[in-house]
């Protein structure tokens, strides 16, 4: 059974886990026609493989360390840094230590694309050094 999403004018708590972390899932926070929050959880060494979605979005890493990887080169987010992507920016995920984002996306009819993107995937491992 999924979780319901959180509705708006509700106060949404997305600090840090710390220890809770460990056992904790990448949930969908809040999702309208306009806007989806996803609360993305990546175990270290692991990535989200490279896709893109039709507007702009941004990453705010929670805790950890992640690194965004685009065409053009990689960010790196700490604690409390964010990335705005642009519309259709391709880009992977990969987590060096176990972390947590919080992802913006801005929604067309509750679609953050046309439907022919390709879809997350769940993380798979990598060998960061």
């Amino acid at each position: 059974m999924a979780l319901p999403h959180a509705q708006m004018l509700d106060v949404i708590s997305i600090g840090p886990l710390g220890p809770a972390l460990n056992s904790a899932v990448s949930t969908s926070l809040l999702k309208t026609d306009r806007v989806q929050l996803l609360h993305l959880v990546l175990r270290a060494h692991h990535d989200l493989p490279e896709h893109e979605v039709d507007n702009e979005c941004s990453i705010h890493c929670l805790e950890g360390d992640v690194e965004v990887q685009m065409p053009g080169g990689a960010r790196r987010l700490g604690p409390g840094q964010l990335l705005v992507l642009p519309a259709r920016q391709r880009h992977s995920l990969s987590a060096r230590v176990d972390s947590a984002v919080l992802v913006t996306l801005l929604m067309h009819r509750g679609e953050a694309d046309d439907g022919t993107r390709q879809e997350l995937q769940e993380p798979q491992s990598t060998s960061l050094t």
